[in-house]
This record gives C-alpha cells, sequence and structure tokens, in this order.
C-alpha cells in the first residue's frame, strides 16, 4: 500500500519541481507510519533513553548493547525498521537525558553532558531548575533537528560520490579512520593508537575473509565465527560501569543536593527572550556539533566542551560563565546534540560508524540484510518486511522519519517531565539497581547466540573495559576498530589482488585506467596525526 503512497508524492513532489531529497523523506514518513510498531517503539525509546541517560554512569551506548540481542531475537515479529529506529532514537534521546542528572544532581548522566553541569548545577542551587531543564531541552531539540537535517542532506549527496570508490580508496579510509581516531580520542596519541591496535587484533579472530581458515582462534570453536559484538559491547559499556559503581560502594545521596524547597516557580521557563537571546549561540554550537560529529571517534563528549569553551571565549560577559546562566547549558548541550545525526554520515556513506553508537547499529543494519556503505542508497536488493517489499533507499529514509519524530518525543517528555524523572532517578535504590542491571547484562550476553562462552567474553571485557577506563585508554577506539578490521582486511586482500606494483596501488593516484583517491586519504591522515603530535609537544606538561 505505501509504494502507491510513495508513487503519489514522487509525482507530486517532481510536478511542483522540488528536489527530490523532500520525496524521500515524505516517502520515508510514509514508511514509518504504515509500520504498526515504529511509531510505538519511536515513543518507547525516548523514554528508555532519557532514563538511562539520566542514570549517572549509564550511557545510551550501554542502552542499545542491552537491548540490541533482544531486538535481534524478535526482528522478525517487531520488524526490522522498528528495531533500528528504536535503537537510533535512543541514542538520541539517552544523549539529552544526561543533562538532567548534570543540572540536578551535579553528576553528569553521560560524558556528552559534563559541560552542561557546569552552569546546570548552579541553576538549580539558585533555585531555577526549571529554567536550566528547559533550556537544556530546547537547546537538545534545536542542535539534534540541525544535526538530522545535515544528515538528511548530506549523506545521499556524499553516498554518490563515495560509491565511485573501490578496493584501495577503501582501505585508505579505514586506514585514515584508525590513525585519525587514534590520535584524536584520547590525551594520549600512544593510548589512542594501542586502544586502536587492540581492537584491531580482536576483529582479526575468526574466518579468514578470503580463503576461509581460521586464525587467533586458540582451537575455541566459538571464535570460528569471530567475536561476537554483543557481548564486547556489553562487557566494555555495561559490565565495567557496574563495576565502577561497586567500587563506589556508597549510594549518592542525590535528594540531598537538589531541595524541593529551593525551587523557584517564577524561574521555571525558558522565556522568548532568552530563545532570541540564544539562538545565534545555538546555532553556532549546533555546527561545532555536525563537524564534530562527522569526524570518527570524537563524539559528544568533545562536542560539548568545544562549545562550551568556544562560546565563553566569544562571550562579553565571560565572568558569569560557570555561575548559572542559561548560555552555559544550551551551548552544550546543542552541540551535543548535534552529533547524533551526522556521526551517521561516516556509517552510510563510507561503512564507518561515527560514534560507538554508529558502531552498535552496524549489528541490527546486517541483520536486516543492509550493508552499511556506499551503495546502501543505490544497489541493494529490496527487503521484504511487514508483508511488503521496500527499497533500501525507503528502509534508511523510514530511520531518518523515526529520528526527526523522535526528537520531538523526547523534547516533548523532557520539557513536561524532566523533574519527575530526576526524582525517580533520585529516588532509584542504586545498591539493587546496579547488581539488577549486571544480571540483565549476563542475560543479553547469553542471549544474543545462546552461548554461554558468550558471557564468559562480557564478564572478560568487563574488566577489560574497567581497566581501560581507570588507565585512560580508549573504549570507543577500541569498539570502532573492532568493527571496522574485518571490513579494513577484506578491502586491502581484494585490493593486492588486483593489484600489478603490490603496495604501491594505495600511493598511486591512479590504478585500473581510472583516478584514485587513496593517496589523499593516507595523506589526510598523516596530516592529522602530524598536527596530532606537534600540538602535544607543544603542550607544556
Amino acid at each position: 500500500m505505501f509504494q502507491n503512497q510513495c508513487a503519489n508524492l514522487q509525482t507530486f513532489f517532481e510536478n511542483a519541481g522540488f528536489l527530490s531529497i523532500f520525496y524521500d523523506i515524505s516517502c520515508g514518513f510514509v514508511v514509518l507510519f504504515n509500520d504498526p510498531y515504529a511509531l510505538i517503539f519511536v515513543v518507547l525509546a525516548a523514554i528508555v533513553g532519557i532514563v538511562f541517560g539520566a542514570l549517572p554512569g549509564l550511557t545510551a551506548a550501554a542502552a542499545i548493547a542491552m537491548m540490541l540481542p533482544i531486538l535481534i531475537a524478535y526482528n522478525d515479529e517487531i520488524g526490522g525498521l522498528a528495531g533500528l529506529a528504536f535503537l537510533y532514537v535512543i541514542g538520541k534521546s539517552g544523549r539529552y537525558g544526561g543533562s538532567i542528572a548534570a543540572i540536578l544532581f551535579n553528576t553528569p548522566g553521560t560524558a556528552a553532558s559534563a559541560a552542561t553541569m557546569q552552569d546546570g548545577y548552579p541553576m538549580t542551587q539558585k533555585g531555577k531548575a526549571g529554567k536550566a531543564l528547559k533550556s537544556a531541552t530546547i537547546a537538545s531539540a534545536f542542535g539534534d533537528y540541525f544535526g538530522e537535517i545535515i544528515l538528511i542532506f548530506g549523506a545521499v549527496s556524499i553516498a554518490a560520490f563515495t560509491r565511485k570508490f573501490g578496493p584501495p580508496e577503501n582501505f585508505a579510509i579505514y586506514l585514515m579512520a584508525f590513525v585519525v581516531i587514534g590520535s584524536v580520542v584520547t590525551d594520549s596519541i600512544v593510548k589512542g593508537i594501542i586502544s586502536t591496535l587492540f581492537g584491531a587484533v580482536i576483529g582479526l579472530i575468526g574466518e579468514d575473509v578470503i580463503t576461509g581458515q581460521f586464525k587467533m582462534t586458540m582451537g575455541i570453536d566459538e571464535l570460528e565465527s569471530g567475536m561476537a559484538l554483543v557481548p564486547l559491547l556489553i562487557g566494555v559499556f555495561v559490565i565495567s560501569e557496574v563495576i565502577v559503581q561497586a567500587e563506589k560502594a556508597a549510594k549518592i545521596k542525590m535528594m540531598d543536593v537538589a531541595p524541593e524547597a529551593n525551587l523557584d516557580k517564577s524561574e521555571d521557563y525558558f522565556t522568548w527572550a532568552e530563545f532570541k537571546r540564544c539562538t545565534p549561540l545555538m546555532f553556532r554550537s549546533s555546527i561545532y556539533g555536525s563537524l564534530i560529529g562527522m569526524m570518527p571517534g570524537l563524539g559528544s563528549s568533545v562536542a560539548c566542551f568545544v562549545a562550551y569553551g568556544e562560546e565563553k571565549r566569544r562571550a562579553k560577559n565571560k565572568d558569569e560563565w560557570g555561575t548559572g546562566i542559561v548560555e552555559g547549558i544550551v551551548a552544550p548541550e546543542s552541540a551535543n546534540n548535534a552529533v547524533s545525526g551526522p556521526s551517521m554520515i561516516p556509517l552510510l556513506t563510507l561503512g564507518i560508524p561515527g560514534s560507538t553508537i554508529a558502531a552498535v547499529l552496524i549489528g541490527m543494519f546486517l541483520v536486516n540484510g543492509l550493508q552499511p556503505g556506499p551503495t546502501i542508497f543505490a544497489t541493494e536488493p529490496p527487503l521484504f518486511m511487514g508483508g511488503q517489499l521496500i527499497s533500501p533507499r525507503e528502509f534508511i529514509f523510514g530511520i531518518f522519519a523515526a529520528g526527526l519524530i523522535g526528537i520531538a518525543a523526547y523534547a516533548f517528555i523532557g520539557y513536561f517531565a524532566a523533574s519527575w524523572v530526576g526524582k525517580i532517578i533520585a529516588y532509584l535504590p542504586t545498591q539493587y539497581l546496579y547488581p539488577f542491571i549486571f544480571m540483565t547484562a549476563l542475560a543479553a550476553s547469553y542471549s544474543s547466540r545462546a552461548s554461554i562462552w558468550d558471557v564468559g567474553f562480557a564478564l572478560l571485557f568487563g574488566v577489560i573495559g574497567y581497566a581501560m577506563r581507570r588507565t585512560n585508554f580508549s573504549a570507543a577506539a577500541f569498539i570502532i576498530a573492532f568493527v571496522l578490521t574485518s571490513s579494513m582486511e577484506e578491502a586491502f586482500r581484494q585490493s593486492m589482488i588486483i593489484s600489478d606494483t603490490g603496495f604501491f596501488i594505495f600511493t598511486s593516484f591512479e590504478y585500473q585506467g581510472k583516478f584514485s583517491y587513496a593517496p589523499i586519504f593516507l595523506m589526510i591522515g598523516a596530516a592529522v596525526v602530524i598536527m596530532r603530535a606537534w600540538s602535544s609537544f607543544k603542550t607544556p606538561k
């Protein structure tokens, strides 16, 4: 049925002279509204993401890692669009949810909200918690919509260009991503590179992509198909956090830091005058976040501090920043949520996840027969969903439509109920909550392949993830490198097969009679490493 509706929309936009992109997104909404579960899952994801984001220590990536095996198991029943939309919107609402804990409890729910608490909590102490929460909600939605528009218009255009790439360019892009991620995700280049290489080593375990032989399996049959993504994610993001909370060995008494008596009902709103004053700031911060989101491995935690620092530098009232002003909230919140959409651009156009959340989403794409990369909008075969055939392009724009609705959903919930979420979080008995999360994580690890080995792997990588956090190694670089390694190895092997000059195929501007962009990507990667090393050398210790 929705094919006829999409055809009618196409005729309308062609007659009206609009760009085809407007037809695509309109068709995405048609696909979404024709899915019986998708809208329900979008609203549910807005709630789940806010709650997980507001829980100190837990992140949207942790929530997605725990939900992924359940959605995979019931993918045929609920449909791939509903499952992917659910995970995608959790990523968005989870980033926003972290601001609730940052503002009310002076404890960032996620790393992406760490800058928010510098002005958010002082506003709460002044009795302006309502204003602070509403400012964060509006800024988050503003930045998220800005980033989603960049994604919608940018992904298709870039994919049309990258579709021309062959194995040498693909390998060069993966290698560039490796060195960029390893160089910039931590304060130490060495630790970043080591994290990336560790992820690559784990990613090499399993069957050879060309010969079919098994490598690095240590005689364990369960490793012949490679290390499963779900237990690794659960270990690094969920179990490691449970260990951190156990180490604290004390309940956070949140209600003592945001007493009801301090609330000033007259300061409960983000006024129209404040919105107009902050709009240029939110626009600039959204640009910062969008640009950072397109760079693999950086993410929201970098964007929030970049925006906060840059806007404070530009401000005439620098001395007031950090004392509780709305500008100090809307800048980081616009930036960290603007990361969400653009972080999907590298995934959809190059097959490179721009964030840990995008890396997790690869699992759901593959379950539904979609290989993220430049061909996803064009040459992939149609999918059979809900009793009807749907093209990959329609499927992707259905996800985009879910994102647009999901932003509105979490903004509505947050604007009217953020303080209630904070109260619920404050009263949660954390001494029982985290053990429950631990048991749920183990169950999710087992359910992904019904293997007790996966439970062991989750526990192992929980300890490894905890050690990485304590020693400032990058879990994000580790996960992204793990996800990319198989594709990178395949591109390398294919390049060697078609090469007449060996490794020089990656440094030549031409192969098989066509122009090659591979040297350009390698030079970009080298330039990033050099600039990062020079910056580290100049920075006083």
